[in-house]
């Protein structure tokens, strides 16, 4: 390389231990999953612009409540000139509250998308964007859904930002601390490499790293703690034991919500415990298996919507983005290292969603004291004591 340093132009690699020299030149082995990239390629790629500006009409569920209107004005007022970081509690109304921001993004002739680590949520979130803008085309672009690309308003998983060099003037990423995007150095450079403008990151549970450019000063943070509907968030109950005692909790706790006729998650640190644990409760109740694994993993979805299914045994896959309505969790071996507290607190913001069924039951079965456990129902306490 004689010297002469280089930068990738999809995921910003700089550094020279990642290049080789091909046949055609110099590409970055970092990121070549995604298709070979020459690093003599040009890094701004000529991008259509829009041939006029739109006109989106939103509509919301619900109007916003003064908090959330407050934050929505606040980011877009930011979000002109700063990466921002919206801070808020699972369920305070993230996506409603970036929608305006977005909205004028749109009007003005602007290139925006949404992108999310998990597959299962960009279809949850291009749903309801679709729902919100019903005069845009709001297409997933996801596994699975990679036949159509272009529309007003993309939701898309972090992978698939590669399709987009350098087009977005607005980029809203959502769970930036969710695996696999979280640590990973392609998926960061290849977000970057799509957002020509600014970026707004969106959580529950900020990581150490945008807690640092908070610090730092070059990532601006808007904080809310409390949920539209006004009620506190569901602090778990924690029971400790050995396993065959915590199987025997659990039955008991899924026999009270037959008889209360409540939806259950039940959350499962590996997928062969999930399956074991799915194919031992069927022998008594209504289960249905979630995994990364899982063949049929939207028709699952759709069942606990419908309410076909009463309780669903699932891994991490579900821990983000994904609502349903009047939901009770539990989590077995809460104390795994699987699990860390942003995870834990995630999968427990599944309750409690909904203005009709704004409280919930939450549950963590550990084997013994955990850390992690603790600190997270430490920031629930401490979120409902600040809101």
């Amino acid at each position: 390389m004689g010297g002469e340093i280089m930068r990738c132009p999809r995921c910003g690699n700089e550094d020279p231990s990642w290049f080789y020299l091909g046949s055609k030149g110099w590409y970055c082995r970092r990121c070549v999953g995604f298709s070979r990239r020459l690093a003599c390629e040009a890094e701004e790629p000529a991008v259509p612009e829009l041939s006029e500006p739109l006109d989106p009409q939103l509509r919301l569920d619900y109007p916003l409540t003064p908090n959330q209107k407050q934050i929505s004005d606040q980011l877009c007022e930011l979000s002109e000139t700063h990466d921002v970081l919206v801070d808020a509690v699972c369920g305070a109304g993230k996506t409603e509250i970036v929608m305006d921001c977005l909205r004028r993004r749109l009007r003005r002739g602007q290139r925006a998308a949404v992108a999310v680590a998990r597959r299962q949520v960009v279809l949850e979130l291009a749903r309801r964007l679709a729902d919100a803008f019903p005069n845009l085309s709001v297409i997933p672009v996801c596994q699975g859904y990679t036949k159509k690309t272009e529309a007003d308003l993309i939701v898309c998983t972090t992978h698939q930002l590669y399709r987009y060099p350098h087009r977005f003037d607005l980029l809203i990423l959502d769970e930036p601390d969710a695996f696999p995007y979280k640590g990973d150095p392609v998926l960061h450079g290849i977000a970057r490499t799509s957002c020509r403008g600014q970026i707004v990151y969106t959580t529950a549970t900020p990581d150490a790293e945008l807690q640092g450019r908070v610090k730092a000063g070059t990532l601006r943070q808007l904080k809310l703690n409390r949920r539209p509907h006004g009620h506190d968030l569901t602090v778990p109950r924690v029971l400790i034991g050995p396993q065959f005692l915590l199987i025997l909790q659990l039955y008991h706790w899924l026999k009270n919500k037959q008889k209360a006729d409540k939806q259950a998650l039940i959350f499962v640190p590996t997928i062969r415990g999930c399956h074991r644990l799915k194919v031992l409760f069927s022998m008594e109740f209504s289960c249905g298996e979630l995994t990364s694994q899982s063949p049929d993993q939207d028709e699952t979805l759709r069942k606990l919507r419908a309410k076909e299914l009463q309780f669903c045994f699932a891994t991490t896959v579900l821990e983000r983005g994904v609502t349903i309505a009047g939901v009770d969790v539990c989590v077995m071996d809460a104390d795994h290292g699987v699990f860390d507290e942003a995870s834990l607190t995630q999968m427990i913001g599944r309750v409690g969603r909904s203005f009709a069924c704004p409280d919930g039951d939450g549950l963590f079965l550990c084997r013994r004291r955990s850390e992690q456990v603790e600190r997270c129902v430490k920031r629930l306490e401490e979120a409902n004591a600040d809101g």
